[in-house]
């Protein structure tokens, strides 16, 4: 359990409340973030809505392999995000994205060394420890893009 553990820090530390890397976290960096700042295109870039409904789609997949469902995402579908209209639709993603990221957490938090070792869906996936590292690194990847986004504007 105490590597479970360590990993569910980690993805905490990332999406909810750590700053050791960046001196950010994505609860931190979406704060601020307005609906029009957060669909601002700049040049041929994501906009900051559209990272954030990429890293939470595949979030909500792997947390669905977590939780003993199939593996529904596919890397083809993780850009498309339906049009937002409002400050509104734009506050329900950011609480949709934190609800979700609090249930990864506590998913990988209650994961024994035997399942962190696992084959992960199939054995071409590797275990659900690269996996759950590979959510923090690809988490940290689209923070540093929405973090440079921010100063753009």
């Amino acid at each position: 359990m105490e590597n479970s553990k360590q990993l569910s820090g980690r993805v905490k530390e990332v999406f909810l409340n750590g700053t050791w890397i960046a001196f950010t976290n994505y609860s931190k960096a979406l704060e601020d973030v307005d609906f029009k700042r957060a669909t601002k295109r700049v040049g041929q870039h994501n906009s900051i809505a559209l990272l954030t409904f990429h890293i939470h789609y595949y979030l909500e997949g792997v947390l669905q392999v977590l939780n003993g469902g199939p593996l529904d995402i596919k890397d083809k579908f993780s850009f498309d995000m339906p049009e937002l209209s409002n400050e509104s639709e734009w506050q329900k993603m950011k609480s949709n994205f934190n609800n979700t990221t609090k249930a990864f957490v506590e998913a990988v938090g209650a994961l024994n060394d035997d399942t962190l070792d696992a084959v992960f869906v199939k054995e071409d996936y590797g275990s659900y420890r690269r996996n759950i590292e590979a959510m923090i690194e690809h988490g940290y990847y689209h923070l540093g893009q929405i973090s440079l986004l921010k100063k753009l504007y």
